[in-house]
């Protein structure tokens, strides 16, 4: 297994702290609000990555966190915290907010057929073990207290930017929107580790620690959560690469102050989710969905298969054109592989030869589109049909695309139905490209509308 590793800047042979076990790391969301699928992008590379290591023979133990305090709206430690500008948005509790999207969040990794991490925990079930963290950190010089709050002393690290390969005077005020200078620092790269009520007084949650009523800062948690359930020595931190300064940068160095020794072997980033107007985000354009994208008549799981058609370090435009590519290249190979019947006696060789070659693929840097090309030649050589569908079974563990799963003849007949009624509604409102498109999606699943005086009816075809 090779994988790009952020904190080296190169892509290297992955060698865990233990031969065959995997500790992994992946940072939850901040649930706020509807993940978009630019945030769902980065759990699905996370995903892959998991299944890939189970799938060359890791056991893995995956932890993540669920933030439902304390992430701030800007890089500085300060701005408003984004759970409490949910609470208000929806005039709800934060628990309430964060119990609500917690759940909203597992049905969009469900629909993308992600596995639920081993080990999820909430921010908030853990702050003694912040606390303590925090403690030993001002015993042992690395923390100070300041107007109220702990911060932690950046100067007090060797190699505070290790992570990023940045000098000290690039990382200034004002380098991203919204940063702000905090005037109770002592250095300007130093970051919060606890606030207590002297700078929020209207933060909802709080709990006692020894510097007064306050909640942790949004860098311990990971650190406290990770060290807490996968021990003092982690093999992988994933995130999206937007959490690789400061999230990541303060990660490494408040936890390699406690702990006295590195942390992290290996910080692997997903890239960014762009549109036509650039970086996806919450606040701008259309708020981009699963939810959204099922209402449009699209199948989730052929956003993931667009994911995979490009590797996870390259900056993937989304358009619903691009996604309707996506979508009809997925159906039809679907339709394609629904025409294997098990023929012709399993050969080792042949399975031997397209799994290694399989392995090469997915073990080189996540190489996932060259492993999809790799499942279109093996439907186009001469193996046997028996040995295809050995090698897809075990194939779509990885992809998880339900390669080989079918729908029952009533649920797919329920379902052309009310795609019909959808297209009849849509020629009723005069909207004709939204008629048509149902009419080639359903083609494109080899079934074929013909609208006669009495209506519309359907029948099968091969379309490939």
């Amino acid at each position: 297994m090779k994988i790009y590793n952020t904190l080296t800047r190169k892509v290297e042979e992955f060698i865990p702290y233990h031969k065959d076990s995997v500790k992994m790391y992946t940072c939850g969301p901040t649930v706020y609000h509807f993940a978009h699928i630019g945030n769902l992008r980065s759990y699905v590379f996370e995903d892959v990555l998991e299944k890939t290591l189970n799938y060359l023979g890791y056991q893995v133990t995956r932890c993540m966190n669920i933030t439902d305090v304390g992430h701030l709206t800007s890089d500085s430690d300060s701005g408003e915290d984004k759970m409490l500008k949910g609470a208000k948005r929806e005039n709800k509790t934060v628990m309430e907010i964060a119990e609500f999207y917690t759940e909203q969040f597992k049905k969009d990794i469900e629909s993308l057929n992600m596995k639920w991490p081993e080990i999820v925990e909430k921010a908030t079930s853990h702050i003694d073990t912040y606390i303590e963290i925090v403690e030993k950190l001002m015993e042992k010089g690395f923390a100070y207290e300041s107007g109220g709050n702990v911060y932690f002393d950046t100067t007090k690290v060797e190699d505070y930017y290790q992570l990023t390969n940045h000098k000290v005077d690039e990382m200034v005020v004002g380098v991203r929107e919204g940063v702000e200078e905090d005037s109770f620092k002592r250095n300007q790269a130093d970051f919060a580790l606890w606030f207590t009520k002297s700078k929020f007084e209207d933060q909802e949650l709080k709990w006692d620690s020894p510097w007064g009523v306050g909640y942790p800062g949004w860098h311990i948690e990971c650190s406290g959560i990770s060290i807490q359930f996968l021990g003092e020595y982690l093999d992988i931190h994933c995130g999206g690469i937007d959490n690789i300064f400061p999230h990541h940068t303060n990660e490494i160095a408040q936890s390699e102050a406690y702990l006295g020794h590195k942390w992290c072997k290996y910080w692997v980033h997903g890239e960014h989710l762009n549109d036509s107007t650039g970086k996806m985000s919450k606040s701008k354009g259309e708020f981009l969905t699963i939810d959204l994208l099922k209402k449009k008549g699209y199948n989730p799981l052929s956003y993931r298969f667009m994911c995979l058609n490009a590797s996870y370090r390259k900056v993937l435009t989304f358009s619903y054109e691009a996604l309707s590519n996506a979508e009809n290249a997925y159906t039809k190979l679907k339709n394609k592989i629904s025409t294997l019947s098990e023929d012709g006696d399993f050969n080792q060789q042949d399975y031997d030869f397209y799994d290694r070659k399989f392995k090469e693929y997915i073990g080189d840097d996540l190489n996932t589109a060259n492993a999809i090309t790799l499942l279109y030649d093996l439907l186009k050589s001469d193996v046997s049909n028996t040995t295809k569908i050995k090698l897809i079974d075990m194939w779509d563990r990885v992809f998880s695309l339900d390669l080989l799963k079918t729908k029952d003849d009533k649920e797919l007949e329920e379902e052309v139905k009310q795609k019909i009624k959808e297209r009849e509604e849509a020629k009723q409102l005069k909207n004709y490209e939204l008629a048509d498109r149902i009419r080639e999606e359903l083609l494109g699943k080899g079934i074929k509308l013909i609208d006669t005086r009495e209506g519309t009816i359907y029948e099968f075809v091969n379309k490939m």
